[in-house]
């Protein structure tokens, strides 16, 4: 018989509010991969690694699945190093954890760019989002994970193209889709939405009970996945960076609207900001 999903305890997640050593340096929260931002798309995948460096990672390379460089550096956020997908995928940048897919695309060259990185990603995690996710279901990428655990992200739409139902067959049992997912692709799958549904690969389930309206607005999942592969990337224990993003993502939210700011009218780009105070906050 499967068991009931768990909420999210904020109090189980210690090592999302530890703290740092003073002999920290920028190599010790790792060095997360972005790999997406494709034509038209590029805010997707700045969304994500802003966040990521907001959540703590040590350095974020974005490769965009373009064929030039879109822009030269974030002005926002010059300290994310900027590339193509080709030369990120082909040096050793010594990544600790991969992101995959925001704002990605569907044409051949996303494919590519995702069939490349299974390939060469060696050990590190990946979350794959938004079109991966699409890809995946299309049949157009297959789920060669080899090594290293991997992080799913779908929305309700996306969960029913990956399972080949209706949306409403997802929503009726979102627990029940959440660990087909799991069990079909072995992988951790953080099926979004009001109340967002956490399975690991072994079947367990968690609930966030965090989060409200103001997260139904482009590019908050962008930024979750960026979360997921900053706390990954910074080698908290699987289990806890995958549902202390969650939690975060959502708490986040509600931070900001308690100040006002929202639901109605809050943006992605606001999240990480409060997602960082609450860090530091513990």
């Amino acid at each position: 018989m499967n068991t009931p999903a768990v909420p999210i305890d904020r109090a189980a997640l210690p090592a999302l509010f530890a703290p740092r050593a003073d002999d920290s340096h920028k190599g010790s929260f790792g060095t997360l991969g972005v790999v997406g931002g494709g034509p038209g798309m590029t805010g997707a995948a700045l969304l994500a690694a802003r966040a990521a460096l907001k959540t703590g990672a040590g350095k974020v390379l974005v490769g965009f699945v373009q064929e030039t460089l879109p822009l030269p550096c974030d002005p926002l956020q010059p300290e994310l190093m900027l590339r193509d997908f080709r030369s990120l995928l082909e040096e050793d940048w010594g990544v600790t954890a991969w992101v995959a897919g925001c704002g990605i695309g569907t044409g051949a060259l996303a494919a590519n760019a995702l069939s490349e990185l299974f390939v060469l990603r060696r050990h590190a995690p990946l979350v794959l989002d938004a079109d991966g996710l699409n890809l995946l279901a299309r049949g157009e990428i297959r789920p060669t994970w080899g090594a290293g655990p991997v992080v799913l992200t779908p929305h309700p739409a996306e969960a029913a193209r990956l399972l080949g139902v209706g949306t409403d067959t997802i929503q009726r049992d979102r627990p029940g889709a959440a660990r087909q997912l799991a069990q079909r692709f072995q992988a951790w799958v953080v099926l979004k939405g009001a109340g967002t549904v956490v399975c690991a690969p072994d079947g367990g389930l968690h609930v966030n009970t965090t989060g409200n309206p103001g997260l139904a607005t482009a590019g908050t999942g962008d930024v979750l996945a960026g979360m997921l592969g900053a706390l990954i990337a910074q080698k908290l224990p699987l289990d806890q960076a995958v549902l202390g993003a969650v939690w975060l993502h959502g708490a986040a939210a509600d931070a900001l609207v308690a100040e006002g700011i929202g639901p109605i009218g809050l943006t992605a780009g606001e999240l990480a900001d409060a997602a960082r105070a609450l860090r530091n906050k513990g």
